[in-house]
């Protein structure tokens, strides 16, 4: 049959639906069946009909063979639709190719690499380096200080598609690349300048430096001190839990330069070959092995005044200026975990036996991969919200950044973890990706404020709304 576009054409796929929804009854099917139409009448609106009449036409087959009781091709079709179209839905042309430009860069220089840089814990500098030589290194810093000048949208999609490689080594470059926005974005044309380019190619590598051992989630209770001696301050304190600690180069420190409180923290730049800076033992971690994690001992650490940014006092709204785009930078990782392990699970499903059947011919599973496809779209969604509402200054920025984080990393932590289960035993063994995913990205509902704090942030701000 012809499927044209003509009057009758929402009459029969309207006649069909209906037929489905009486012989399968239940819910989901409705929700897919509501995203076609809504799509074919934004299609047809568009003139763009044309471009889309393959996957019409394939959704009508599918339409066919649930008629027919072979209900299992449609949420095969529905989570193919979701894995290969539905994360570049929306965008221009331009984000499009920076997005294929970072899915191909974690295909052919991440992924085979993963499992190694994680058990012989490897910082694999030069593959970083040629993600910079893409422009990864300094993706929303200015380009006069070699920067690619993209916007927090644009940074989400190439951390969602870098993640699909390797979460560990692409949540490093998100912290590296936080580093270099705080020097680009408060830093004074001198620092900018001595700083921002060698990061952008990561010639050098950025820590960023927070959390001490007293102070996690009550950040502003840091005892790190700095104290003005002529025209240095001198540190003394330590930071906890410093990814990158003693392999990178910059280390952009929250220091306390005043009284107690938030308004009593500056942010200084300490290089790493500065007397009086040392670091302590590398960590043993479940996840994130690609980058080491070190303490940072500060010991009379002499600094030039030159080195602070910003203003003193102005520190911790630096820290927690970067730390919005960082819960958006961390929930995009997430979002490439949780992609690459749906797709490890549906394959899964199509070549393991049991009981004489393919796991994917079980309703159940079945069941449960489409929520995971539909969870991920969800994320997905949030995510580019709170990166617009970043990009644009809007009020509700702080909270929405915040919901994504809270939500996205667990809900992507949650499909990886049905991911694994969906693989039985061979998801626990360290040949099958999947459980690399889970271990990594455990870490995300913990770093960047953990996800209780999250909870804390949005509840304030909905407690302060007036009437």
């Amino acid at each position: 049959m012809d499927f044209t576009v003509s009057q009758n054409f929402f009459e029969f796929v309207l006649q069909e639906v209906n037929f489905c929804l009486k012989k399968l009854a239940f819910a989901f099917l409705t929700a897919c069946v509501y995203w076609f139409l809504t799509s074919l009448k934004i299609c047809i609106s568009r003139g763009l009909y044309d471009a889309n009449a393959e996957r019409h036409r394939m959704f009508l087959c599918w339409l066919r063979a649930v008629r027919s009781g072979e209900n299992q091709g449609l949420y095969l079709f529905l989570v193919l639709h979701f894995l290969n179209g539905a994360s570049a839905h929306g965008l221009s042309d331009e984000q499009k190719e920076f997005q294929k430009m970072a899915f191909d860069f974690a295909a052919n220089e991440m992924s085979p690499h993963m499992a190694e840089w994680d058990e012989k814990e490897i910082f694999p500098v030069e593959t970083m380096r040629k993600a910079a030589q893409l422009g990864f290194g300094g993706i929303y810093v200015q380009p006069e200080v070699g920067g690619s000048g993209l916007s927090r949208l644009d940074t989400s999609l190439i951390f969602e598609a870098l993640s699909t490689g390797c979460v560990s080594t692409t949540a490093y470059i998100s912290i590296h690349n936080m580093c270099n926005w705080m020097i680009d974005t408060f830093g004074n044309t001198e620092q900018r300048e001595k700083y921002c380019p060698e990061l952008c190619t990561m010639d050098k590598f950025a820590s960023y430096c927070l959390t001490e051992p007293g102070s996690g989630s009550d950040a502003a209770s840091l005892l790190t001190t700095a104290k003005l001696e002529g025209d240095h301050y001198v540190l003394n304190g330590s930071k906890a839990f410093i990814s990158g600690g003693g392999d990178t180069d910059v280390y952009v420190v929250m220091c306390r330069t005043g009284g107690k409180g938030p308004k009593g923290i500056s942010c200084v730049v300490v290089e790493k070959d500065t007397p009086g800076l040392s670091f302590g033992k590398k960590e043993k971690k479940v996840g994130w092995n690609s980058q080491p994690t070190r303490s940072v001992i500060l010991e009379d650490c002499h600094v030039p005044v030159t080195s602070r940014l910003g203003q003193e006092g102005q520190g911790f709204n630096i820290a927690m200026r970067g730390l919005n785009g960082g819960r958006i930078n961390i929930a995009s990782c997430s979002l490439g975990a949780a992609h690459a392990c749906v797709q490890l699970a549906r394959d899964h499903l199509l070549v393991r036996k049991q009981f004489g059947d393919t796991l994917s011919s079980n309703q159940f599973l079945q069941f449960k991969l489409a929520e995971m496809a539909t969870k991920l779209v969800a994320s997905r969604l949030l995510v580019r919200e709170a990166a617009l509402a970043l990009q644009e200054g809007r009020s509700d920025a702080v909270s929405l950044c915040s919901m994504a984080k809270l939500f996205v990393t667990d809900e992507c932590f949650n499909i990886c973890n049905q991911a694994l289960q969906m693989h039985g035993g061979y998801g626990y063994l360290k040949d099958y990706a999947v459980q690399q995913f889970v271990r990594d990205i455990r870490v995300h509902q913990i770093l960047e404020g953990t996800n209780e704090v999250m909870r804390m942030i949005i509840a304030r701000s909905l407690l302060s709304e007036s009437g």
